[in-house]
Order: structure tokens, then sequence, then C-alpha cells
């Protein structure tokens, strides 16, 4: 793989978006023939290629992403994890709900915060790195 300045870029905004059904709007752009609808597994599943991102790496360029932090973060994180109980297996109903209680008190890990792991898994260092995701937040 090239250096960072062969990469293809694909950009999101955070400026176009105020909710994670706006950043799966905004992200949906990026794909060919593809709405991704905001479930963290599936967007796990995108970066790994074939649903029209670059095959041999890229570059994920998140303009305005201190608005995105701010618009994704624990009240955001609290909002969504409120649906989760009913849906998800029982085991993991303990979990969400202590999940739940973290971030009603604006404390733990932020939706943000969890997007930005998800696309590091797949960059240096993370444990799909082979998919050459670098992420540029801005």
């Amino acid at each position: 793989m090239g250096g960072i300045g062969e990469l293809p870029v694909l950009i999101v905004d955070g400026a176009r978006f105020t909710d994670l059904d706006g950043f799966a709007h905004e992200f949906s752009r990026l794909l060919c023939h593809y709405t991704w609808r905001g479930n963290l597994d599936a967007f796990n599943d995108l970066l790994r290629g074939g649903f029209g991102t670059p095959e041999n790496g890229w570059v994920l360029r998140w303009l305005n992403s201190e608005t995105s932090r701010a618009a994704l973060g624990h009240e955001a994180t609290f909002r969504r994890l409120q649906g989760l109980p009913a849906s998800c297996h029982p085991s993991h109903r303990s979990d969400i709900r202590a999940r739940i209680a973290v971030a009603r008190r604006g404390e733990g890990p932020t939706l943000f915060d969890e997007i930005v792991d998800i696309i590091c898994d797949h960059g240096p260092d993370g444990e799909e790195s082979e998919d050459g995701v670098l992420l540029e937040l801005l």
C-alpha cells in the first residue's frame, strides 16, 4: 500500500448531520447502491469493503468532527441505548442497562467514540488493519 497521499479520500462532513441517522445518511453517500441504516455491526462490515469503498486502502476524512463529537455525545448515546434492551439477546440486557446508566450520567464512551473505534479497528494497528482505512478527524 502506498503513502497516504496516494490513497483515495472519502469525505463525511459533520456539519451535514446532527444525529446517528444523519451520519448514516452522510456515510451512505459514499457507498454504491447500498444504504446503511445506522446499525454499528453493519457499519463494521461496510468498512471491510465490497459496498463501494475502495479495495486497497482509503482515507476517511471526517470534516467538522468536533461538531459530530458533540452531536453524537452522551445524550445521543443514551437515546440509542434506550432502544436496545427490547431488541437484543436477553444475555446482553444487563450490560446494555449498565451502559444506559453510565450514559445517563454523562460518562463513558459516546456514540462518536464507538464509531471512531470501529473505524480505527480497520486502520493501522487495528484488529482488521488489512482493510487499510485511515481516519482523519478534522
